[in-house]
């Protein structure tokens, strides 16, 4: 029996899930700012994956560097998902989520505005008769 392809499957596996705690608790603490850290990694890994002549070792770390450049997104995506409630918030970084939520507070304001607006206008034509 030829097992190579289940345990590189199994070791995607492991090393995708290890990459979502780091990407979580790495936005947690620092935020999106180590973000060239993952790119330097991933492509140290790529290009070791280039040189290494074992094949089963050179798919493992190729998948690493593919896992770590992935996370780049996954971390920016991360500040998003915490800006939404949906993972906690660092509060000693607070203050670097603060400028969507002004935006945020500014564009809820400006819908309203527009649906007060869009009231007055309807009762307006029904005092009209139109």
């Amino acid at each position: 029996m030829h097992f190579i392809g289940l345990l590189l499957a199994i070791s995607t596996f492991i090393i995708i899930g290890v990459f979502h705690p780091v990407v979580i608790k790495t936005e947690y603490h620092w935020g999106t700012r180590p973000w060239w850290l993952f790119l330097i990694a991933g492509l140290a890994c790529i290009g070791a994956s280039l040189c290494i002549a074992d094949t089963i070792l050179s798919a493992i770390v190729g998948v690493t560097g593919a896992s770590l450049l992935w996370s780049i997104g996954e971390l920016f995506e991360q500040k998003k998902r915490v800006e939404k409630g949906w993972f906690p918030m660092n509060p000693k970084r607070k203050a670097q989520y603060s400028s969507l939520k002004e935006q945020d507070a500014h564009d809820n304001v400006h819908h309203s505005t527009l649906e007060k607006n869009d009231l007055c206008d309807k009762d307006a034509s029904l005092t009209k008769g139109e």
